[in-house]
């Protein structure tokens, strides 16, 4: 009996011991804000301000929750059925194209066919040391992807002079 005694005392100690002024969300503030729309000059004026200690009265009212749950209705609707007829599209199509622009040195053009699974089609370029790079390309199911790289002309590298600068002695 002795420790049921206890835990009630404990619980009511604990229970208790929780701060009472919840202000559940509601603003407060300790400052104010005066403004003066004169213009003028005054002297000081000297006065004794007493201030009353404020005090804040918060009464919470109870929470009520109340929960409605409507009935839920389910309608299930057969969805019709429908069939679809996967046609084969023959994929056929060929397109080329090309840049040639001197200002900044690119120049490149492409072509390519395709008929059904078998694609074939070549590009070159203009590479910066003044060769030609071309690309011949061919794909299929059977062989896969192949290609035939070729380079024409020479590699033309800048040479590099040097200057030999006097050398002064102070």
């Amino acid at each position: 009996m002795f420790a049921k005694v206890l835990c009630a005392i404990s619980l009511l100690v604990v229970v208790s011991a929780a701060p009472q002024d919840y202000h559940h969300g509601h603003a407060s503030s300790y400052s104010s804000l005066t403004q003066h729309h004169t213009l003028g000059h005054a002297a000081p004026v000297l006065a004794a301000v007493h201030a009353a200690p404020v005090v804040h009265a918060v009464h919470a009212a109870p929470v009520v929750h109340a929960v409605h749950a409507a009935p839920v209705v389910h309608a299930v609707h057969a969805a019709p059925i429908h069939h679809e007829d996967h046609h084969y599209a023959h994929p056929k199509y060929e397109f080329k194209y090309g840049v040639e622009d001197h200002h900044t040195g690119d120049i490149k053009q492409q072509h390519e066919t395709r008929d059904g699974d078998v694609v074939k089609g070549e590009y070159s370029l203009h590479e910066p040391d003044g060769t030609i790079l071309t690309v011949h390309y061919t794909a299929d199911h059977h062989n896969g992807f192949n290609a035939v790289v070729e380079r024409k002309g020479h590699a033309a590298h800048p040479q590099h002079v040097k200057v030999l600068a006097p050398v002064h002695h102070y």
